[in-house]
């Protein structure tokens, strides 16, 4: 009995100096990272975990939806097996295929269903580049040559906004997920992004190459709050959310309510039809009811090459030629997807806790393929 309590005192005094190291050194924010993730069960940050975080509501028009119409043709054909496989497998929530504008298939996994909300992760880098888009059309940015220094004058005067959009920032960001004590983890958990975003430095020569960062996201969002005067969330409201006939509020994790910003790089809560809507804006070059949101040229913009040795990326959206289509779309770290097809007006959602990783050099991972092969399989048997 002796040694067991000389072993707990021993226990708990490493402990407590753990603690205290965490708490001397900043690095207190990893105790909310343990109690948000593994004494939830989980490793790392997951599709369900906005409740552990204060959020900012971003609010639809309750009066005037716009809900997605179903084809004649919905749910009129199962997933393939292998469709199925996949999507237990990685622990799919939802899973959408939208073709001719009208939902054609629509499946919904476990506990989740056509409201639940789900953890967009970076999807939300597309929605900050379309708010980039807007503020431009609104007069509040003048163009992507803008300086963010012009917002904040301790950044280097040849970083632009545009440079944070394609992803050529220079800055020392490390875009390091699993590092407890990265910044992409302090990010995620620490209560003040914004002293983690201002103390950045541009390291490198922006605008030359492609680098992907979510420090890059993150400030554009603060150059946003700035030149709008409004908060990201509201902002997004007024400019999407509502014009586009969202069926729901959504949520926008904040870093705390004393800071007050959103954790923009990530993390907007909202449903896979709601998510669905900015794959047609885009598809539709900012077009929408006949209403002009952003300008045609910044949505084209986002959807071609911003550098020749990085075909893959543009402005905030994703890029692939896969079965020779022209084929871009919004993604998330754990398999989230708006993939748009436009010769085929075709828009696959999906929604989950998990993915196929990627190896090497791979830019687009493997399940990203699978469900677009899947979707063509089931659209054939139509």
């Amino acid at each position: 009995m002796k040694k067991f309590l000389g072993f707990l005192k021993y226990f708990l005094g490493i402990l407590i100096l753990i603690v205290a190291l965490l708490y001397i050194f900043d690095y207190d924010y990893i105790l909310k990272g343990i109690k948000v993730t593994y004494l939830n069960g989980h490793k790392t940050a997951y599709i369900d975990d906005y409740p552990e975080f204060d959020n900012r509501v971003i609010k639809a028009d309750s009066l005037h939806p716009q809900p997605w119409p179903e084809s004649t043709n919905y749910n009129s054909v199962k997933a393939t097996d292998s469709l199925e496989k996949l999507n237990t497998k990685l622990n799919t929530a939802a899973f959408l295929i939208i073709k001719n504008d009208s939902i054609w298939f629509e499946k919904y996994y476990d506990q989740y269903s056509v409201n639940s909300k789900t953890n967009s992760f970076s999807m939300a880098k597309s929605v900050v580049v379309a708010l980039l888009g807007k503020a431009i059309r609104d007069g509040y940015i003048t163009s992507i040559n803008e300086p963010v220094s012009h917002f904040f004058p301790q950044f280097d005067i040849r970083l632009t906004v545009g440079d944070l959009a394609s992803m050529s920032s220079g800055l020392n960001w490390d875009e390091s997920y699993y590092n407890p004590f990265g910044q992409t983890a302090k990010a995620y958990f620490d209560d003040n992004i914004r002293d983690l975003i201002l103390n950045l430095e541009v390291t490198g020569t922006p605008g030359k190459k492609f680098k992907y960062l979510s420090g890059n996201t993150e400030l554009l969002a603060m150059v946003l709050e700035e030149a709008t005067e409004k908060t990201l969330s509201e902002y997004l409201s007024e400019s999407f959310w509502q014009p586009l006939g969202m069926q729901s509020n959504a949520l926008w994790q904040l870093d705390s309510e004393e800071s007050g910003m959103e954790k923009a790089y990530c993390c907007i809560a909202s449903n896979a039809r709601d998510f669905a809507k900015f794959g047609k804006l885009f598809n539709q070059n900012g077009q929408w009811n006949g209403q002009r949101l952003i300008n045609p040229s910044f949505v084209r913009k986002m959807k071609n090459p911003a550098f020749k040795d990085a075909p893959y990326y543009g402005y905030g959206l994703w890029l692939s030629d896969y079965k020779d289509k022209e084929i871009f779309y919004m993604r998330g770290i754990l398999g989230q997807y708006v993939i748009v097809i436009p010769e085929d007006d075709l828009i696959i959602v999906r929604l989950g806790q998990g993915l196929l990783k990627r190896k090497g050099e791979e830019k687009h991972s493997p399940d990203f393929y699978r469900y677009i092969d899947e979707a063509y399989k089931m659209l054939e048997e139509k």
